[in-house]
């Protein structure tokens, strides 16, 4: 009897772990982490327009064709809210998007309610964060890509080439959105170039972009365009499972890389931590 009870408790526990044990990762087209400036930059009508402006855009006909043309028609998305070095929220865990309906569920989370902004601006934090999103998120892809979306030069945390080059070294792609607008606190902390640093610091990988806007209103428009390029790209990253093994040996070689094509673009990828150096003195003499 007591060998019959012990088989039978063995029994359940092992159908209650199967699941755990056999789950399978779902594969996708792409995944698709948006990580979006929140930092005191920001006004509060710029960080509504970029949750509406985002939730346009995921259920526009030209992001949900790009979705159903995809090999396997479906994509993992998460988005992410950032502003200091340790200052990162998830507004939406990972979420599967393959038809109209899950993609405006995913809208209406995204705009039924708004956060404040938080202090300073990090994309090197950004980037780590986001690149830790993809570890064990149960989906799999050819494609990893961040989307980082920004007011300003890095100016909290650690330079951003290295992080940008920790990044690129899992196999992830970068790509831009720079806010060149001029709403926010004042143009001491306005970079004249923020796309052309977001194309020498921030973006990189197969196929990465920066599409700069100018003026909010174009903000729906360009997130849209950004969406489509990013759902639409062919290019081929390891995978998963790949590209984790050899991260390791990567690393170095993709940050002597990027360190090196920043040397030859002549660009200070440094210029924010400048200017909040320069103003925090400006500040100390007051």
């Amino acid at each position: 009897m007591n060998r019959i009870v012990f088989l039978l408790v063995l029994l359940t526990t092992l159908t209650c772990a199967l699941p755990h044990a056999q789950a399978s990762e779902v594969e996708v087209d792409v995944e698709l982490v948006l990580a979006v400036d929140v930092s005191r930059s920001m006004t509060p009508n710029e960080l509504e327009i970029q949750r509406r402006g985002y939730a346009e855009a995921i259920v526009s006909d030209p992001v949900i064709n790009a979705i159903r043309q995809g090999l396997l028609g479906q994509i993992a998305i998460t988005y992410v809210e950032w502003a200091g070095t340790v200052s990162q929220n998830i507004i939406i865990d990972w979420t599967l998007i393959s038809n109209r309906s899950e993609a405006e569920a995913f809208a209406a989370r995204l705009t039924a309610q708004f956060e404040n902004s938080m202090r300073r601006t990090s994309i090197s934090g950004a980037m780590d964060f986001s690149s830790r999103l993809f570890e064990d998120n149960t989906y799999i892809s050819n494609r990893q890509v961040i989307d980082i979306s920004g007011d300003g030069p890095n100016n909290n945390g650690r330079p951003v080439l290295a992080a940008r080059a920790d990044t690129l070294a899992r196999g992830i792609v970068i790509n831009g959105l720079p806010l060149m607008t001029r709403e926010g606190m004042g143009s001491q902390w306005h970079l004249e170039d923020l796309d052309v640093y977001y194309r020498h610091c921030v973006i990189g990988g197969p196929g990465s972009f920066v599409i700069p806007v100018l003026e909010w209103a174009q903000f729906p428009a360009a997130v849209r365009q950004k969406l489509v390029l990013e759902l639409a790209g062919r290019e081929q990253a390891p995978q998963k499972a790949a590209h984790q093994k050899a991260a390791h040996q990567k690393t170095v070689r993709a940050r002597d890389l990027v360190m090196k094509t920043a040397m030859q673009a002549d660009y200070d990828c440094m210029v924010g931590e400048k200017i909040w150096n320069s103003m925090r003195d400006l500040w100390s003499d007051q």
